[in-house]
């Protein structure tokens, strides 16, 4: 008989796993705690307007192309992509506005716009930025690490100094870029990795090769789009998804992993993936004799931000925004520094806001716009409704003021979710939006384990996981895990 595998979790790592057991002849059974698929990418219909909850950045397209091709599958039989001709609009706190797009001429002068020899300038880093993405790929992100001695091995050691895994990425940046905004444009993207510039490693300028060369694109219909066609997907293998079942505790016996136990019953397995949040499945769902990590240990962690989010459908159309749009104050340390050194709301925030309406005419009624506004915070702040409201109005109001015209006046849907939301969604420890930050003492091995140390059968992936954080991070996380699972097979 096939062994049976049950999956805690509908999110992306959730639903990747479970069709890969499923295609190596598992007997899966995913169970969910909300009434959806997706987690935190989940979708939210209201009023004629469908809001991407979480993710919404499309990045790294091979990543998602290997995974419906491992299965032999072709992603476009599943969900529809299309690469965005404006990549994303950047406002900066001098007043200035530029454009990134998918010509790369028209990047370079930006750069060079902003600083003598900009341009050759970032030929210099985009080129750097390839080598360290092809390496990863090939070397570090698919790859399973065993111990600690996996991983620091002589091989890392020579090629961690060509990667820079071993210098911080905003000093990295200080080298080549003078002006403020340039550096900006480089490191914007540890805010969606968990990490500040200043304590994420140098590795991560990776990033400037993901969203510069390889594009951003965007899935017809939205994100939760991606999330629909792998649950498609999972179905036609053959796995049963069970929402509305909020596992109360991970059974084991004699040091074995058997089951869970949700409000809907029992269900029995030779073998647990935990796609959950990891905190939540070590401290509540198993007992303590059964934990690979203490409290003490999650309370010293470097937890990445928390967020707040807000779901804003107008009765009419919003000038001066693209799709994908930043905002990034002069001196964004100091919102930096009330993440991660003075936990407390930002008074001066920087912000994303997607306006997805932009692209994509389903998800708001003809003459509206579909805005998702975030604003990165500490985890573990007090979540008042006065406070998240503060917040909000400083954020909205900026945005107001950035492209001339009014926002708030013309609300006719507007949902704030924030720490206390994230807690009571997904269960995330301290309200975190995306797990654990990426500091190179939370990299690869360092990163919580895949395989529970103290019981056999249980197996965890997901964002807390190596490679980390990220949707493509996540589909990597979930073949590891299949991978480590099946060895035996």
């Amino acid at each position: 008989m096939a062994k049976k595998t049950v999956i805690i979790g509908a999110g992306y790592t959730g639903l990747a796993a479970a069709s890969m057991l499923a295609a190596r002849g598992r007997d899966v059974t995913v169970v969910e705690k909300n009434n959806d698929p997706g987690g935190r990418g989940r979708g939210w219909n209201t009023k004629g307007f469908m809001f991407d909850m979480g993710p919404s950045w499309y990045l790294m397209p091979e990543v998602f192309e290997s995974f419906f091709a491992k299965l032999g599958k072709k992603r476009e039989d599943y969900y529809k992509l299309s690469r965005l001709p404006t990549y994303y609009q950047v406002f900066f706190g001098d007043g200035t506005r530029v454009q990134i797009t998918d010509n790369l001429e028209q990047t370079r002068q930006v750069f060079e716009s902003l600083e003598p020899g900009g341009a050759a300038k970032l030929d210099r880093y985009l080129a750097a930025a390839k080598y360290k993405y092809d390496t990863a790929i090939g070397e570090f992100l698919y790859r399973d690490y065993g111990s600690v001695f996996d991983f620091f091995n002589k091989k890392l050691v020579v090629e961690g100094l060509k990667l820079d895994v071993f210098t911080s990425l905003d000093k990295f940046v200080q080298r080549e870029f003078s002006d403020v905004r340039a550096r900006q444009l480089l490191e914007y993207a540890m805010v969606f990795l968990g990490s500040s510039p200043s304590n994420a490693p140098a590795l991560y300028s990776l990033m400037s090769h993901v969203d510069l060369n390889l594009g951003v694109w965007f899935p017809e219909g939205g994100m939760v789009s991606i999330v629909l066609g792998m649950e498609k997907l999972a179905r036609e293998l053959g796995v049963r998804i069970e929402y509305n079942a909020p596992v109360v505790k991970i059974l084991t016996k004699n040091g074995k992993a058997i089951g869970v136990e949700t409000p809907k019953g029992r269900f029995d397995a030779d073998e647990v993936l935990v796609t959950a949040d990891y905190a939540h499945a070590e401290l509540d769902l198993l007992s303590e004799p059964d934990r690979s990590y203490s409290r003490r240990y999650w309370e010293k962690a470097t937890v990445a931000p928390g967020m707040l989010l807000a779901y804003l459908g107008t009765k009419k159309k919003v000038p001066g925004l693209e799709h994908h749009n930043l905002y990034f104050s002069a001196n964004w340390n100091r919102h930096f520094d009330t993440i991660f050194k003075k936990p407390s709301w930002p008074a001066d925030p920087c912000f994303y806001a997607s306006v997805i309406s932009k692209t994509e005419s389903t998800v708001a009624p003809a003459d509206g716009e579909n805005i998702f506004l975030l604003v990165p915070t500490a985890p573990g702040l007090d979540d008042t409704d006065e406070a998240r409201e503060a917040l909000f109005d400083v954020a909205a109001g900026k945005l107001e003021s950035l492209i001339g015209a009014s926002i708030r006046d013309d609300l006719v849907v507007k949902r704030l979710f924030s720490h206390r939301d994230f807690s009571q969604d997904y269960n995330a420890w301290q309200g975190t939006a995306l797990g654990l930050s990426h500091t190179l003492a939370q990299t690869a091995v360092l990163r919580p384990a895949r395989r529970s140390k103290k019981v056999a059968g249980l197996w965890y992936a997901g964002q807390y996981t190596h490679p980390g954080v990220g949707v493509p991070m996540t589909l990597i996380a979930a073949e590891l895990a299949v991978g480590a699972i099946t060895v035996g097979d």
